[in-house]
């Protein structure tokens, strides 16, 4: 027998309603600070109104327009540069073993960049057996601070069709570079292509005091084969994800939380995910 009236909502549709109203509020300035605003959605996921990945990304972009181009920028002394009288053999031999699409190209003085060579663009001079210069094939430079803002960066970059950018100091001088990817990263998290470096992290790692270093991406599935526990594979995959989701907002290095016989500590996280847990299986 139903417990609501036909002309009402079931309860469910109540909390969503209730729920959404409080974000139009905030949205139409009635929350009086972001810290407020993230609570609200961090209320939404833990309703279930939300993905854990969903609010990871609203919170990494809200956070983006904390950051500048300093705070992620490659710094130069890790930067892969091309000299311009570089012959195109041994641009290509660069290419290869960096394994990077994008390359600044400088003058004698390495500070004095004047165009980013497109390893598309070098693979093209060569099947036309073009001349030994890779002058004619750079592309136009956009030369950054290194206190810009991340949002008005990224607006940039979508505007001017760039990737990449030479980031400068004070003085003029080549301070970093940085890229639409390295700025994207601060919403989605890491992105690996196919030249990143593969590793096969050691996801459980048993400790001397008795606890267990967990890394969050560990599967639940391999979770319960070593521990012979019982927790559910159907509603998410890793156990970073199940104890977040237990947690109802993303927890900070040193909440912890008891499920299933085990107490897990939160060890290692950032503003969007989990990184690691330690782990410890209570007695009976």
């Amino acid at each position: 027998m139903c417990l609501w009236k036909m002309s009402e909502d079931p309860p469910s549709s109540n909390a969503q309603r209730s729920w959404f109203g409080r974000l139009t509020h905030a949205l139409s300035g009635e929350v009086s600070s972001r810290e407020e605003l993230i609570d609200e959605l961090r209320l939404a996921q833990a309703n279930g109104l939300l993905s854990n990945d969903t609010l990871s990304m609203i919170e990494g972009a809200i956070k983006v327009t904390d950051l500048t181009v300093g705070d992620i920028m490659v710094p130069r002394s890790e930067m892969v540069s091309v000299p311009a009288d570089c012959s195109l053999s041994a641009v290509l031999a660069i290419v290869i073993e960096s394994g990077h699409s994008r390359f600044p190209v400088h003058a004698d003085d390495r500070d004095e960049i004047i165009g980013i060579l497109l390893a598309k663009d070098l693979l093209r001079c060569f099947a036309e057996n073009g001349a030994d210069d890779i002058r004619p094939l750079l592309r136009p430079v956009a030369l950054i601070p290194e206190a810009k803002r991340l949002n008005i960066l990224l607006k940039e970059f979508r505007l001017a069709h760039h990737h990449m950018a030479v980031v400068v100091d004070e003085y003029g001088g080549v301070a970093g570079l940085v890229t639409i990817e390295d700025v994207l990263e601060q919403i989605v998290g890491d992105i690996d292509d196919e030249h990143d470096e593969e590793e096969t992290p050691n996801l459980i790692q048993p400790q001397a005091d008795g606890r267990f270093l967990v890394n969050a991406m560990t599967p639940i599935e391999s979770f319960n084969d070593r521990f012979e526990s019982r927790f559910a594979v159907e509603d998410y995959d890793t156990i970073g994800a199940m104890i977040a989701a237990e947690f109802g907002h993303l927890p900070q290095p040193g909440e912890e939380i008891q499920l299933g016989g085990f107490a897990f500590r939160v060890n290692k996280g950032d503003s969007r995910r989990l990184l690691q847990l330690a782990v410890r299986i209570q007695e009976a």
